[in-house]
């Protein structure tokens, strides 16, 4: 666990890492540490923030960026969120889709979780991400 800074709890880590594992991409050279990589992810999004905002304690923001683009361009996200759904694991989403975007944009379906400014700014490839962060209270 991240000593200043927590984006997920050990429960919803178990649920989420397996399922994690079972898409994303494998490479030759194993991640050092996916759990704080994924938690930077999520702190961005859910504070709106760019990559430099990350705070240090979540890890390099590069690799935050780089992790995110690529498994982005690679359709991890999309994988994972269809798993999720599939498997029927309950992530926490919060309902803050826009209700109407212009049609230059791309249209968030409802429980995504992202604001217009993000769903502008990522498009699809953000939605499985901000699935599965945790509801504000």
């Amino acid at each position: 666990m991240n000593p200043g800074i927590h984006v997920l709890t050990d429960a919803r880590w178990a649920s989420l890492e397996p399922l994690i594992d079972e898409v994303r991409p494998h490479c030759k050279v194993p991640h050092g540490n996916l759990r704080r990589t994924i938690e930077a992810i999520l702190w961005r999004y859910q504070n709106g923030a760019r990559w430099r905002s990350i705070p240090t304690e979540l890890g390099p923001r590069w690799k935050a960026a780089q992790t995110f683009l690529r498994w982005a361009r690679l359709s991890v996200w999309e994988r994972l969120l269809d798993l999720v759904q599939r498997r029927g694991v309950t992530l926490g989403m919060a309902s803050t889709a826009p209700t109407s975007a212009p049609t230059r944009r791309r249209r968030v379906p409802e429980g995504w979780g992202l604001t217009p400014r993000s769903a502008t700014a990522v498009g699809r490839s953000a939605a499985p991400v901000a699935a599965t962060a945790p509801r504000r209270a």
